[in-house]
C-alpha cells in the first residue's frame, strides 16, 4: 500500500481531500489512509460551520465528515455544509443509527465508512462517491440542457428539412465527433442562428 501511495504522489494526487473532523488522533489515522491510497488531504478542521469558507477557498476532490458521539450538534450540520459545496461528501462515523442516517440522506452523502476505520475501505468508497457525484451532475446539466436541445433540433428540422430523429442524431453526432456535451453542440447551433439574423439585419 505504500508502494501506491509513493507512486501517485509522484505525479499528481489521485484525490484532494477535504476533512472535517473534531478528533486530531482520529484525523491523523485518516490522512495516512488517504495519502498511502495515492490522495492527499488538502484541508484539515473540526466539524463546525465556519470550516465552510475554507472548503470553498480550497476546492477539494472530496470532502470526509466524522462527526463525533461526543457533540449531538454536528451530524445537524453536515446538510448545511454539502449544500454550499460542490463536490462529494462521504460519512465517517461510529453512529449507525436512525438519526445519523437521515441526517446523511438530507445532506446527499455518497458514501459511507465506520469507525475504526480500515484503510483499504478508503480508495474504493472514494472512487465511487466521485463516480456518483459526476454521474450526477451529468443527469442535472442534461436536464438544464434539454429545453436548448429542443430549439436546436427544431431549428435543424426547419432549416435542413430533417425529422425530429434526424435532427437529434445530427446533434449526437456533431456531440461525438468534436467531443462536447449535447448541450454545448445546440447552443453552438443556436448562436449560428443568432449571428445570422445579426448580420441579415445589419446588412439592411
Amino acid at each position: 500500500m505504500r508502494a501506491i501511495g509513493r507512486m501517485f504522489r509522484n505525479s499528481s494526487p489521485r484525490w484532494r481531500v477535504a476533512v472535517l473532523e473534531s478528533d486530531a488522533a482520529s484525523r491523523a489515522v485518516l490522512r495516512a489512509a488517504v495519502e498511502d491510497a495515492g490522495g492527499t488531504v488538502a484541508l484539515e478542521a473540526p466539524l463546525r460551520l465556519d470550516a465552510l469558507a475554507l472548503i470553498q477557498q480550497t476546492r477539494p476532490d472530496v470532502l470526509i465528515l466524522a462527526p463525533t458521539l461526543r457533540d449531538w450538534h454536528e451530524p445537524a450540520l453536515m446538510p448545511r455544509i454539502t449544500a454550499a459545496i460542490d463536490c462529494p461528501t462521504v460519512l465517517l462515523t461510529r453512529d449507525t443509527g436512525s438519526t445519523m442516517v437521515k441526517q446523511a440522506n438530507r445532506a446527499g452523502v455518497l458514501g459511507f465508512m465506520l469507525k475504526p476505520l480500515r484503510a483499504a475501505e478508503v480508495a474504493p468508497t472514494l472512487d465511487v462517491a466521485l463516480a456518483r457525484f459526476r454521474d450526477f451532475r451529468r443527469l442535472q446539466r442534461a436536464r438544464a440542457d434539454r429545453p436548448i436541445v429542443d430549439r436546436a433540433k427544431g431549428k435543424l428540422m426547419s432549416d435542413r428539412q430533417l425529422s425530429e430523429e434526424e435532427a437529434f442524431h445530427w446533434l449526437r453526432r456533431q456531440a461525438m465527433d468534436s467531443r462536447q456535451a449535447l448541450g454545448a453542440v445546440a447552443r453552438e447551433v443556436l448562436a449560428a442562428e443568432s449571428a445570422c439574423q445579426g448580420a441579415l439585419r445589419g446588412g439592411q
